[in-house]
């Protein structure tokens, strides 16, 4: 890179706004693409802001910790963000009470097989047991399974990149499952997008319609909650079963 365009580089990246900045136009553009697409799942915009991003850390070479020294901002809202959830939801209320004992069988069956389908097949396709740790609370929102895959014995790096795999995934596929399984209640669609796909699939659910999101809002909460509960509980009897 020319000398001039060095020196600008340089003193822009060490300003704490910089890298805000940057992933508020990241994110502009990724959505930009997303609508231009006819906001078809395939086109996440999160899934392409995150490429953009990282392409621009490697192009540039610049470590992570300062890159999230100037975009933590955005890490912060996510705790405003995730409690303001609650506030579709409470708009469900009176169907949330009347659904209250199938939507906690679904929690108890979706949170589990979210676990220990992903240990299973890690272990079927030879991971070790960090790995195999860091695989099982991908469908949590990053900072609990972080946090659980410490916990654990995993790698909390491990888990985040999954976690975000994980929830990319979901947001894009899941509309094409409901049609193919013939799901039409939203409240069904919206709980299964939240327990299995986090806060990506919950943002999707909300794109589609307040039902939606309001009911994957409350997946994710409950299956974040459940997960950090049991999964621990679990690890002697996952590391027994692998044995």
């Amino acid at each position: 890179m020319p000398e001039r365009l060095n020196q600008t580089w340089v003193y822009l990246s060490a300003t704490p706004l910089f890298w805000l900045t940057l992933t508020l136009v990241a994110y502009q553009i990724a959505f930009h693409i997303y609508q231009r697409c006819g906001q078809r799942p395939i086109a996440n915009p999160v899934m392409i802001s995150i490429v953009l991003l990282v392409s621009l850390l490697t192009a540039t070479g610049t470590p992570y910790h300062q890159y999230f020294e100037g975009a933590q901002f955005v890490h912060f809202l996510l705790g405003p963000a995730t409690v303001a959830l609650a506030i579709p939801l409470y708009g469900q209320f009176r169907r949330l009470i009347s659904m209250a004992g199938p939507l906690a069988i679904a929690l108890v069956g979706g949170s589990l097989t979210a676990m220990l389908s992903a240990v299973f097949v890690g272990h079927w396709l030879g991971g070790s047991l960090p790995t195999l740790l860091s695989l099982a609370p991908k469908s949590v929102t990053t900072p609990i399974a972080m946090g659980i895959a410490e916990k654990i014995g995993g790698h909390p790096s491990l888990a985040a990149v999954m976690v975000i795999v994980t929830g990319i995934l979901g947001a894009m596929v899941a509309q094409t499952l409901y049609r193919w399984l013939n799901v039409r209640d939203d409240a069904v669609a919206g709980f299964a997008l939240g327990v299995t796909a986090h806060g990506i699939g919950t943002a999707r659910a909300f794109q589609i319609n307040e039902t939606i999101g309001a009911f994957a809002a409350l997946g994710m909460g409950l299956n974040g909650l459940l997960t950090a509960i049991a999964l621990p509980g679990l690890v002697s009897w996952i590391k027994l079963w692998l044995q």
